[in-house]
């Protein structure tokens, strides 16, 4: 069987080391320096042996090897953790990472005691091989994500976090989820269930009663700074609830993250707010009656997105004369005429809101407002409580229930132009008036946009031609590859003058064809080059040069 390629099997590590709350570099020092067992899935294991209950077939994969290698330096952490060693003595603080006699601990080798039914024997290794194998690992991660590895101030960052949690728990799934999370890792289990058991609530029909739960999780996280230690797991722990309650990507991310803001400000982003404001913009169309209050909330909104200094203001830029308004005072059909004019002015701004909101404080804080009048409450803290109560709606509503996100609107396209150039192209508009190919599927999503008009023209030609050909053949052309960028055709590994780089190639399948069979079907007429790929056999290439070209890739 063929190995594993390094990123796969760092998937691997990934998974474990957030399960145990390990440091992930020393599963991968382990692997570079054991290289051992040989195990049936071809790969080599990180010097895990059974012991036991764990048995020869439980780790004679790479996965089982990783998963048990977790377990047991978890299992060495709590025996020298009941021998006396502190959090300093297993964390090297300004290096951010074990420190070296822990390392020298590990590379001597473990038998776990026979108490321990998760963790396995790991044999003895070279300790400065390990170490420096795993520094190596370290060194990879901190510098894909340009981190520092100096770490001495996260402690104090992540207690400064957790004082904050309680206050502003509201109740989300995600921030539940993070909660449980540290408790986990903090109590060194596997799994939620057990999570929860061992945090007394209870449990009816398999389902906790979550206000029992979120008082449980709430009191455990009020606990945290008091019995931080500085061990390694319970530095995961809070670091995984951070990562979890900001929905960060990844845990150096959250490093990242934590050193260069205010933790004791960000825990509570209003960005999580964001897709209940959005769903309730989209259902304004449906409530909005005329009401005088109803049309002074969305005034005031747009007076706030508008950062406009008075609602006479906002009125006069909606298209309506203030000075109209007074006049008209004594006319009840002319002040209803303008009321109808101003409400279908609002109407479409907030309709348009969806697709153009770009999540800046100014335009969150004038939603809010919006809600806040909309639903007559007191204060702003309120309508936010307000939008958290929407957002734990809508995590549990069923597809069709009114609680549910409304499906989103597309936004209505700008008028085709004359000639396409650089600056008015459309991505979901297709190339051609009346043709099948996008500009999406040109620009590769519009990741590879066209840098000059002459790019612009190559890409329409291509696709004049190319709809000939899908016309012919009568099936859809699902596109691979069209426009690429010298830098990306170069990564790819495309010829050093492909026509991609000019932007009139286009690498296809078309579902159910093979290669050949397209490339028999075009030859006869096709008057640029035409091109089929042995190793790709469902894979075709066409492009617009001046002249007939033929070849088939070997």
């Amino acid at each position: 069987m063929a190995s594993l390629a390094s990123d796969q099997r760092n998937y691997y590590y990934l998974i474990e080391a957030a399960r145990t709350g390990i440091h992930k570099p020393i599963l991968a020092g382990l692997y570079a320096v054991h290289q051992s067992p040989r195990l049936l899935d071809g790969e080599t294991g990180l010097g895990i042996a059974p012991a036991n209950q764990v048995s020869i077939a439980q780790v004679n994969t790479f996965p089982e090897q990783v998963q048990y290698a977790a377990n047991t330096i978890r299992s060495i952490t709590d025996t020298l953790t009941a021998q006396g060693w502190s959090g300093k003595d297993l964390w090297n603080g300004d290096a951010g990472r074990y420190s070296d006699r822990f390392v020298e601990t590990i590379a001597a080798g473990y038998q776990p005691p026979g108490s321990d039914l998760d963790a396995a024997r790991l044999e003895t290794c070279d300790s400065d091989a390990l170490l420096q194998a795993y520094i190596d690992d370290i060194g990879y991660d901190y510098r894909a994500d340009q981190l520092a590895q100096n770490l001495e101030d996260l402690d104090q960052a992540l207690l400064a976090f957790v004082e904050r949690v309680a206050p502003n728990y509201g109740r989300l799934e995600h921030q539940r989820e993070a909660l449980l999370e540290m408790v986990r890792l903090w109590r060194k289990l596997d799994t939620q269930d057990t999570t929860i058991r061992s945090l007394d609530v209870p449990i009816e029909a398999g389902t906790p009663d979550l206000l029992a739960l979120d008082n449980a999780l709430v009191q455990f996280v009020r606990q945290v700074s008091r019995f931080y230690g500085g061990y390694p797991h319970q530095r995961e722990s809070v670091l995984r609830l951070v990562q979890l309650w900001r929905q960060n990507n990844t845990r150096e991310e959250t490093i990242i993250e934590l050193r260069n803001s205010d933790p004791s400000a960000a825990e509570t982003n209003l960005q999580i707010v964001d897709p209940a404001l959005i769903a309730f913009i989209e259902r304004l169309p449906g409530y909005y009656q005329g009401r005088g209050d109803q049309r002074f909330a969305l005034t005031e909104g747009f007076r706030l997105w508008k950062d406009l200094d008075s609602r006479s203001r906002a009125v006069e830029t909606l298209g309506i004369s203030p000075q109209s308004l007074t006049d008209s005072a004594d006319n009840p059909q002319a002040l209803a005429q303008a009321a109808a004019q101003i409400d279908r002015a609002l109407l479409d701004f907030f309709g348009q809101v969806p697709a153009t909101y770009q999540e800046q404080d100014d335009q969150r804080e004038a939603l809010i407002r919006l809600v806040q009048i909309w639903r007559k409450l007191e204060s702003r803290t309120q309508a936010i409580q307000s939008l958290f109560d929407d957002l734990r709606r809508m995590a549990q509503a069923a597809r069709d229930s009114q609680d549910a996100p409304p499906a989103p609107k597309p936004v209505i396209r700008p008028a085709r132009p004359d000639r396409w150039t650089t600056n008015n192209i459309q991505l979901h508009a297709t190339i051609l008036p009346s043709g099948n190919f996008t500009w999406a599927e040109a620009t590769r999503g519009g990741t590879r946009m066209p840098p000059n008009q002459t790019t612009v023209d190559a890409i329409v030609r291509i696709a004049r031609l190319a709809q000939q050909a899908r016309d012919r053949i009568g099936r859809p052309f699902i596109v691979t590859s069209w426009y690429r960028p010298p830098e990306i055709n170069r990564q790819v590994g495309g010829a050093a003058f492909s026509r991609h780089i000019v932007g009139d190639a286009i690498d296809f399948y078309c579902e159910g064809l093979t290669g050949n069979q397209i490339y028999w079907a075009l030859d006869p007429w096709w008057p640029g080059g035409l091109g089929r790929y042995d190793r790709f056999p469902a894979l075709s290439h066409i492009d617009a040069r001046g002249t007939r070209a033929r070849w088939t890739n070997r």
